[in-house]
């Protein structure tokens, strides 16, 4: 039966190789409709950006990154039709271009610094398309939610201007925001579910090609963010983790089951990254799972938590990754108790037990009155 699987995998792989990644998507996927971002979902707290620069599997990697950046989704914009399928947006004229929208904390990055990045992934000069992808779904466009974004846009596309980074015209359009439409699930996070044949479809795009040459070393940056997390190289975790500590987190292995430091830890406290510090869990919603592996039915800040589509050996599970230090943490699953039926299944080498009597000095006294 493993054999069938793999020979089905080895399959579809080529399948997407040979047609190409976009079009693949379009043959197969289920396209039922996308769905409007309902505002109620986002936080008071937070702010919203809104990107168009061609394909959007591209356009989510060098935001989701950044410090103070909370969310990205891929999803569709600008045009009229409500609830569009990727389908319909290929190959109608729906007047909805592919984008991603941001949700982020300005305490932490600006919307200015927002901009720098967004003009770093997209050719500003094309009014058809980005890169290999040709037609009016493709073309790149600003979409700013309040008069200050307007004037922060138009001023960055002024400054371009001016620099002389482009020989043409910059036609890139900055628009007032309109209801978005988050993209069918298969294209959410699509450079990590199908991270090969996401690196065939960018390599053949010319985007990094285009994006080498106009900018250089300076196509990366690195802002100085008021981002109370700490960030590392890799030689700086190699040197401060253990070794199944950095397998763990920087390389998603597992640890053994029953063989690890919180499977079975009674005490009260919180959990912890064990890179960033980021609060993660606490003991009021640690259960015995029997599976080995310290198991919780939330977390305790759902900020710091990322859930990713995981498809390694051809099995859909959700992996869960902290969100500053973009640590692996483990899996959850469907199968917990209630409140929630959630079962986050996490490795305790990604994480640090900070007992309640010593929340208070290690700088997490906001949640003392848990216990």
């Amino acid at each position: 039966m493993k054999k069938i699987y793999f020979v089905m995998g080895l399959f579809f792989v080529a399948l997407s190789v040979f047609f190409g990644p976009k079009l693949y998507a379009s043959l197969t996927q289920k396209s039922l409709g996308s769905e409007p971002v309902k505002t109620a979902e986002i936080s008071t707290e937070l702010s919203i950006a809104t990107f168009a620069g061609g394909c959007f599997w591209c356009m989510e990697p060098p935001f989701e990154k950044l410090d103070g950046v909370y969310s990205v989704v891929s999803g569709y914009t600008g045009g009229e039709e409500e609830n569009p399928t990727y389908d319909e947006v290929s190959n109608k004229q729906t007047g909805h271009v592919e984008a991603v929208q941001i949700q982020y904390d300005p305490e932490v990055i600006t919307y200015e610094q927002l901009l720098q990045v967004f003009w770093r992934q997209i050719d500003p000069t094309d009014n058809e398309g980005q890169f290999v992808d040709r037609g009016p779904q493709y073309v790149s466009a600003i979409f700013y939610h309040n008069e200050e974004q307007k004037e922060l846009a138009e001023m960055s596309k002024r400054e371009l201007t001016a620099s002389g980074t482009f020989q043409e015209d910059i036609v890139t359009s900055i628009r007032p925001a309109m209801t978005f439409y988050q993209a069918e699930e298969y294209h959410q996070d699509y450079y990590k579910k199908n991270s090969l044949s996401y690196k065939y479809y960018r390599n053949k795009s010319g985007r990094d090609d285009f994006l080498d040459e106009v900018w250089g070393k300076d196509r990366e940056i690195e802002f100085e963010t008021n981002s109370s997390y700490p960030s590392f190289t890799d030689d700086e975790l190699k040197e401060q983790l253990t070794d199944l500590q950095y397998k763990v987190t920087q390389k998603d292995k597992t640890e053994p089951a029953f063989d690890n430091e919180y499977w079975d830890n009674n005490e009260e406290g919180i959990y912890v990254d064990i890179v960033s510090g980021e609060p993660l869990f606490s003991s009021k919603d640690k259960y015995e799972s029997g599976t080995g592996w310290p198991s919780f039915t939330k977390p305790l800040v759902e900020e710091n938590i990322v859930a990713v589509e995981d498809r390694k050996f051809f099995i859909v599970r959700t992996e869960v990754r902290s969100k500053h230090a973009d640590s692996h943490l483990g899996h959850v699953f469907t199968d917990g108790p209630e409140p929630t039926g959630l079962r986050y299944c996490m490795n305790s080498a990604a994480l640090r037990f900070v007992p309640k009597e010593k929340l208070e000095e290690e700088g997490y006294g906001e949640f003392v009155e848990l216990f």
